[in-house]
């Protein structure tokens, strides 16, 4: 009972109605719906209709007609199922209940409830005693093969192959224009003009040999579908993860805009507190000079009443001498000017345009450098000439961190001598330098707030801490002379030196050499990577390859096109989160696209994106690509045509 069930739900279920099948029909795709179910969708598409056609509502492959002059009604009626759908409707669809229980069919129809001794493989019916021996005295049913049923295992033997419109007729022919299991009935009357028509058997094996490799391609189709399936649900889970994140970082930057609007709020009212009480220092200084001088006005009052009520000629003379010609008329003769007033100037008008227009950030959809149907448009631009520089910078290389939530852009400038880092905070840009020892070349990415770098020049490798600002950590020295650089694990480097077959040197964190590989073609690395694989991809300008082997030197592949794909100047590299391969090309002012085995697949940039002689290349986490042009750094999104 429960393999019936498995096979109802699996098989025997029209996806339209998820109801069992009534009345089953089987398009030339191997679909089956139900007759009713298809009808009705034929219904809805009016372009089928009028061709005279069918299209499967699940695959949309059209099912041509034999007699495109009838009705839709019509054509839906002719349909048959397909002899394995039959079979099964047979064996385990509606009505099946009584053969699962071993009831004789005829009784069951007169509400009997007979237990079935045996079956009929041409009727396809279960029998009681009685009614087999019925069955066996009529003339048209005698000689039919019946088998006994076990009571043990109700299973019953192979079912003949009878055909679907001559019942009573057994499939013996094959045609093989129509495709079609036929009966000698139907060869005669319907297939007589078809030229090619086989046996049966002599059939069989070809067909089972086509539906065995149609088996092995479904399961490789299924075990695809499945990873599929399970990559769709991963990347739907980053999705909402990627939305929860998004969300929160428009969070914080509302709270920095916030905090930046109430320092400035704290600097109104600060700039408001400071000068009044320079304006109320000032009155009040006023005030008290006031006061003095209505103090000497008060005593030369005094002296000159006394003078003038004493009747002493010497006291009023002599007050009068010490007046000399000195006004006592204060009337109008204050200077000092009015005291100012403290205002606040603000333009209202301004300030709602500027709050209407106060951008959080933007919202987009931004796709992945691997889907081949994008396009890359310029997101923004880094100048990474400073004012100390000497010359003009050489980009190298560029790696780009997440420190502490902040995007860090850090390149390689070989002409200054520097390393130099760029990055934005609360609405300001920064950008800071590291003076090294000698010119650097690649960047390995040791973690998110750390990097290694390769000073050729010197034979050293340096460490350098990246809190958003570069400093030095440790300065290791080594014996050979290594240009490119990666990270192969959290203990050990890939490093790449001239001049010597085994031309990639695993090293510890202190600059000891480990084990050596072979590179193949390459013998003077220029740019080496890790894939996700932790597989070494390494690039020469001199023999114009780029080469990956694993981690213990075996051969992965070598990619040399030639022809008008040949590499000029093969330099940086990197990977995609999909395994994809980014290779710059810098002498034809190209990024070139490889699958994960080395395939082509397309230019990503070309000489016409106005990318010339691009050199150090990487991805950050939003799938932004950052590639080195001269003095600049190019920002590149990714979009859909």
């Amino acid at each position: 009972m429960a393999t019936a069930k498995k096979l109802t739900e699996n098989h025997l279920t029209c996806v339209i109605c998820s109801e069992v099948f009534t009345d089953p029909a089987t398009l030339h795709c191997h679909h089956t719906f139900c007759k009713s179910c298809l009808l009705k969708y034929i219904n809805t598409q009016p372009e089928a209709v009028r061709a005279k056609s069918i299209r499967c509502p699940s695959c949309r492959q059209l099912t041509s007609v034999t007699n495109p002059d009838s009705p839709v009604e019509e054509l839906v009626r002719h349909l048959k199922p397909s002899h394995v759908i039959q079979g099964l409707m047979d064996d385990f669809g509606p009505g099946t209940k009584g053969v699962e229980e071993n009831l004789c069919s005829v009784c069951t129809k007169q509400g009997k409830k007979t237990p079935a001794t045996s079956w009929c493989s041409v009727c396809d019916v279960v029998y009681c005693e009685g009614c087999l021996q019925l069955h066996n005295m009529m003339p048209g049913l005698c000689d039919h093969e019946v088998a006994h049923l076990s009571d043990h295992t109700k299973t019953k033997v192979k079912r003949r192959f009878m055909c679907q419109v001559h019942r009573d007729k057994p499939i013996e022919l094959f045609c093989k224009d129509c495709k079609r299991a036929i009966c000698t009935i139907c060869c005669s009357i319907k297939h007589r003009a078809c030229k090619d028509v086989d046996t049966i058997e002599g059939m069989t094996p070809l067909v089972k040999e086509q539906l065995t490799n149609k088996i092995e391609q479904l399961r490789i189709n299924m075990a695809a579908t499945n990873i599929n399936i399970t990559r769709r649900k991963s990347t739907i889970q980053d999705v909402k993860s990627n939305s929860q994140t998004l969300k929160d970082q428009v969070t914080k930057t509302r709270e920095t805009v916030m905090r930046a609007i109430l320092r400035k709020e704290k600097q109104l009212l600060g700039d408001i507190d400071k000068a009044t009480d320079e304006q109320l220092h000032e009155l009040q200084a006023d005030i008290k000079s006031q006061e003095i001088e209505l103090q000497m006005y008060q005593q030369q009052y005094e002296f000159t009443a006394y003078a003038v009520t004493s009747n002493c000629e010497v006291d009023m003379y002599a007050v009068y001498e010490s007046m000399g010609e000195t006004s006592t008329d204060n009337r109008d003769t204050d200077n000092r000017p009015a005291a100012g007033r403290v205002v606040l100037t603000h333009d209202l008008d301004k300030l709602s345009k500027a709050v209407d227009e106060l951008q959080l950030g933007e919202v987009e959809v931004v796709h992945d450098v691997s889907d081949p149907r994008s396009f890359p448009v310029l997101h923004h631009t880094i100048d990474c000439k400073e004012y100390l520089d000497g010359e003009n910078p050489s980009l190298y290389d560029v790696t780009v961190l997440t420190v502490d939530d902040i995007k860090v852009t850090v390149v390689a400038d070989y002409n200054n001598k520097r390393l130099k880092t760029y990055y934005t905070s609360n609405f300001k840009s920064f950008h800071n330098q590291l003076l090294l020892s000698n010119a650097p070349w690649q960047i390995a990415k040791l973690s998110e707030s750390e990097i290694g770098v390769s000073v050729p020049g010197s034979q050293e490798i340096v460490t350098v801490n990246v809190a958003p600002d570069p400093v030095l950590l440790s300065t290791i020295k080594t014996r050979k002379v290594y240009f490119a650089l990666a990270c192969l694990s959290p203990s050990q480097l890939a490093a790449g030196r001239y001049g010597h077959s085994h031309s990639v040197d695993i090293l510890d964190m202190a600059g000891r050499i480990l084990r050596s590989i072979n590179m193949g073609v390459i013998g003077n690395p220029r740019y080496i990577h890790v894939t996700r694989n932790n597989n070494l991809i390494v690039s020469e300008t001199g023999v114009k390859s780029l080469v990956c082997v694993t981690s213990e030197g075996d051969a992965v592949f070598t990619y040399t096109p030639t022809g008008d794909r040949a590499l000029t100047y093969p330099v940086g590299i990197t990977t995609t989160s999909t395994g994809d391969i980014l290779l710059v090309d810098s002498s034809s002012h190209k990024v070139i696209q490889l699958t994960e085995s080395g395939q082509f697949v397309r230019d990503v940039f070309t000489q016409q994106d106005c990318l010339t002689y691009p050199a150090g290349v990487c991805l950050d986490g939003d799938g932004l690509l950052y590639v080195t042009s001269h003095k600049y750094v190019k920002v590149f999104k990714f979009c859909r045509r």
